[in-house]
């Protein structure tokens, strides 16, 4: 649990500085979209809060943090168009962490990480929500922006193609988390149940580009192309 809550915190730091980030650039005319953001930011900053808290119950300090991780990350801190950042954060990164929370969800190993990881979930649905209404909005007044969208994807994965992806480690632990035991056939059944949330993110990301007007063989090539560490 050390791990994934260490995991989690640092991709909520980045979903914390991309709202604040884009906040400042804003005209205070579109009121009610900077506190849509606001409130996004101070869910991410409760969220790692609560997860650290619950990584440091039982010891002194964090997991261990990955450079490929910190790389992915920055290629999205680094995004200066908001449309293109709300796509790669909320849509495909933040979307697939809604499977890997109710993931945590099923598999905690106590009710306080069960709560945990649902009433993260819920908030990070409304991010989601609000991500694919903005863009749905966005392509519909112009149809360019999927190729837009579609280019930072390629665009990201050829930046992060020489990375080794998700921390071992956290793949690792999430297998742990999921076997709820080190008995070889638990372990065997943990792998397949780690495999089977990919799966899940995998036709999430699908689906959602598909709202967004993307042909299937698009929304496929696309997922495909997501990072292999999630956000």
């Amino acid at each position: 649990m050390v791990q994934i809550m260490t995991y989690l915190i640092e991709n909520e730091m980045a979903a914390l500085i991309i709202p604040s980030h884009f906040i400042a650039q804003m005209h205070p005319h579109f009121r009610e979209v900077m506190q849509v953001l606001a409130i996004q930011a101070a869910d991410e900053a409760r969220h790692i809060d609560i997860f650290t808290r619950r990584a440091l119950l039982n010891r002194d300090r964090l997991g261990v943090s990955a450079v490929a991780g910190q790389v992915s990350l920055k290629t999205l801190i680094d995004e200066p168009n908001f449309a293109i950042a709300s796509f790669l954060l909320s849509v495909l990164g933040e979307g697939s962490f809604l499977s890997l929370l109710w993931f945590i969800n099923k598999y905690a190993p106590d009710p306080i990480t069960e709560a945990v990881a649902r009433l993260a979930a819920q908030d990070e649905a409304r991010h989601v929500a609000f991500g694919l209404a903005h863009l749905r909005q966005h392509a519909k007044r112009d149809p360019g922006v999927r190729a837009q969208l579609a280019a930072a994807v390629r665009r990201r994965h050829d930046v992060l193609r020489h990375t080794a992806g998700l921390n071992a480690e956290v793949f690792d632990a999430m297998l742990l988390l999921a076997a709820g035991s080190w008995n070889t056939d638990a372990l065997r059944q943990g792998h397949q149940r780690v495999m089977d949330l990919t799966r899940d993110m995998d036709q999430g990301r699908k689906s959602r580009l598909l709202r967004l007007g993307f042909s299937v063989a698009e929304a496929a090539e696309l997922s495909s192309l997501h990072t292999r560490n999630f956000m």
